[in-house]
C-alpha cells in the first residue's frame, strides 16, 4: 500500500512557474507548494446528516475509468490514490459493470477484507462505502433500462436483496456470492428515481399489508438487512449487512421529493442528487428536493458536477464505453475549479462525487488531485451573487444545454392539491409548489380576489403535513385560490375553489 508520503517531492522553480500560471487559469493550487511541501492535508469534512459521519467535502465516483476502464488506465491506483488524500466517501453501483470488482482489488491491498490476516478495521472504519441497487423489488427486478441487465453482473430476479449481497461478495468476498462474516456496507441506496410509479413500488410493504408470499418493495427489505430482522422473511439469518439506506436521482426532483415525504418510518439517511452551474436552467435540485432532504436531516452528495462530461466535450448521453471517459483537467474555456466550488457551496450539499478518469505524477495533470483540491472550500464561502456569476460559466458549453439527464424547466407552479372545508371557519391545505429557477418564499391566500392571508414557504416533508390556513369569519361561498410567490416576485395561482358549508 502507499501512502500520501510517498507522493512527497522538493519543488522546482519550473515547477513553482508552472503552478503560478495555473493559478491565474483557475486551476486549483495545493496549499503549501510554494514552500516545498506537498504533503496532503487532513481534508475538509461535513456532517453527513443523521449518520453520525463526517464525510469528506470530495468522494470518488464510481464510474468513469473505475467503470468504463481505458487499456492505459489503473482504475485500483485510482482508488488507492482516494486513501492516499484520505478522501473517506466511497461511490459505486451494481450496474456499473466492474466497479465493484475493482473496489474489490483495491480493498485487498488495504487490508479491508474481514477475517483475513491483517484486516484493518480502523481503515474500515473510517471511510463510508455506498452501493446502489437499481431494482424496485425485494425478491425480483423492475428495470426501466434495456441495458440494465447488460451492465449488472448478476440475476435481476434476485431482487434488491440479490443486489446487496452481489455487493459484499465482489467487494469483500470470492466474487460468485460468498462473503465473509463482518463485511458490511455503509449504504445501499435504491439507485435512480425518475417517476412517482417507481416510489409506489419502492413503498410497497411498508405502506399497507406485507404479504411474505408475494413480493414487496425494496425498502421494507432493506431495513431488515439493516436492522438484522426478518420481518419480510427473507432475512431467516438475521443479518445486518447494511447501516444506512438512501435514493438517488437526477432526472425528476418532483419525485425525488415524493420520495422523502412518504418516508414516515425514517428509513432514508442518505441522497444522492445532481448538482451543477446549470441546474437552475431546469427543473432544479437546489430549491426543490435539496431542501426538504436537509429539512428532514438526509445527508445530501451531489453528483454531475460536470454534467456527465458534458462540459468537456462528452457528448449528452450516457456513457457506453471507455471512449467516454474524461480524462482532462478543466478547459480554457471551462475551468473545473469553479464548477466544483458552486457545487459545494450549494446550501444542503455535504459532499460531491466525482469519477477519474485518470491521475498522473503531476499535480497540474492529475484530476484527482485538482478536483480534491477545489473542494477544499467552506459550506458558505460564497455569496449567491457570486454562485451567480459562475453559472454564467455554464453558457461556455453548448449555451448551458447541457444536463440531458435532467427534467426540462418548467417555472414557477401553483400549489397542489389545494382544498378547502367549511365550518364556522374557513380551513385550506395544500401541497408544495414546485420552484422554478429562484426559490419559494412564501404562499398568498386570496378571498373573492382579495389577499387575505399570507404563509411563509418552508419544505415540505411530508404528505401528511400539508400546509394549512384558517380563515376566522369567514362567509360561505365565493372563490378561495392559493398563489406560490418566489424570490423575485414572479406569482402562480391556483385554480379557484369555492368556500361553501
Amino acid at each position: 500500500m502507499s501512502t500520501h508520503k510517498d507522493n512527497l517531492k522538493p519543488l522546482s522553480r519550473r515547477d513553482f512557474m508552472k503552478l503560478s500560471a495555473a493559478a491565474a487559469a483557475g486551476v486549483a493550487i495545493m496549499p503549501g507548494l510554494a514552500s516545498g511541501n506537498v504533503d496532503f492535508p487532513q481534508p475538509m469534512k461535513r456532517r453527513f446528516g443523521k449518520t453520525g459521519f463526517d464525510v469528506t467535502t470530495l468522494g470518488l465516483g464510481g464510474q468513469s475509468s473505475i467503470q468504463w476502464t481505458p487499456e492505459d488506465v489503473d482504475p485500483v491506483a485510482i482508488i488507492l490514490k482516494a486513501f492516499d488524500l484520505k478522501v473517506n466517501y466511497f461511490d459505486t453501483s451494481n450496474i456499473y459493470g466492474s466497479s465493484q470488482t475493482n473496489y474489490g482489488k483495491a480493498f485487498e491491498k488495504l487490508n479491508l477484507i474481514p477475517g483475513r490476516s491483517g484486516y484493518d478495521e480502523n481503515l474500515r472504519s473510517s471511510i463510508f462505502l455506498t452501493t446502489k441497487t437499481m431494482i424496485r423489488w425485494a425478491k425480483g427486478g423492475f428495470p426501466r433500462l434495456e441495458n440494465v441487465r447488460a451492465s449488472t453482473n448478476g440475476d435481476l430476479s434476485e431482487g434488491a436483496v440479490g443486489d446487496v449481497k452481489r455487493s459484499l461478495s465482489q467487494m469483500f468476498g470470492d466474487g460468485k456470492g460468498n462473503y465473509p462474516e463482518g463485511a458490511y456496507l455503509d449504504m445501499v441506496m435504491i439507485h435512480n428515481l425518475v417517476s412517482f410509479e417507481e416510489v409506489d413500488v419502492v413503498y410497497k410493504g411498508l405502506e399497507g399489508d406485507l404479504d411474505p408470499d408475494g413480493n414487496f418493495g425494496a425498502l421494507v427489505a432493506l431495513r431488515d438487512f439493516r436492522d438484522g430482522t426478518n420481518i419480510t422473511g427473507i432475512n431467516p439469518g438475521c443479518e445486518k449487512l447494511i447501516r444506512h439506506i438512501g435514493f438517488s436521482g437526477h432526472l425528476s426532483a418532483p419525485a425525488m421529493m415524493e420520495m422523502i415525504q412518504r418516508d414516515k418510518y425514517d428509513l432514508l439517511d442518505g441522497m444522492l442528487v445532481s448538482i451543477n452551474v446549470n441546474d437552475r436552467r431546469y427543473l432544479n435540485m437546489q430549491h426543490n428536493v435539496i431542501p426538504v432532504a436537509k429539512a428532514k436531516d438526509i445527508g445530501v452528495v451531489g453528483m454531475k458536477v460536470f454534467a456527465d462530461g458534458v462540459m468537456y466535450g462528452k457528448e449528452p448521453r450516457w456513457s457506453r464505453a471507455p471512449e467516454d471517459v474524461v480524462r482532462r483537467v478543466g478547459s480554457d474555456v471551462l475551468p473545473s475549479k469553479p464548477l466544483i466550488e458552486h457545487a459545494l457551496t450549494t446550501p444542503g450539499v455535504d459532499t460531491l462525487i466525482v469519477g477519474i478518469g485518470h491521475i498522473d505524477e503531476d499535480a497540474l495533470k492529475c484530476q484527482f488531485v485538482q478536483n480534491f483540491y477545489a473542494a477544499q472550500i467552506e459550506p458558505d464561502a460564497m455569496t449567491e451573487e457570486q454562485r451567480r456569476e459562475i453559472e454564467k460559466l455554464g453558457l461556455r458549453v453548448r449555451d448551458g444545454e447541457t444536463n440531458y439527464f435532467q427534467m426540462a424547466d418548467k417555472g414557477l407552479t401553483a400549489p397542489r392539491n389545494a382544498k378547502v372545508a367549511k365550518d364556522d371557519k374557513i380551513r385550506l391545505t395544500w401541497d408544495t409548489a414546485y420552484a422554478g429557477s429562484e426559490p419559494i418564499v412564501k404562499y398568498e391566500v386570496l378571498h373573492d380576489g382579495k389577499l387575505v392571508k399570507t404563509i411563509p414557504h418552508s419544505p415540505q416533508i411530508s404528505l401528511e403535513e400539508p400546509f394549512r390556513c384558517t380563515l376566522d369569519g369567514g362567509k360561505a361561498g365565493g372563490a378561495i385560490s392559493i398563489a406560490a410567490v418566489d424570490a423575485i416576485g414572479r406569482r402562480v395561482e391556483s385554480e379557484p375553489i369555492t368556500a361553501s358549508a
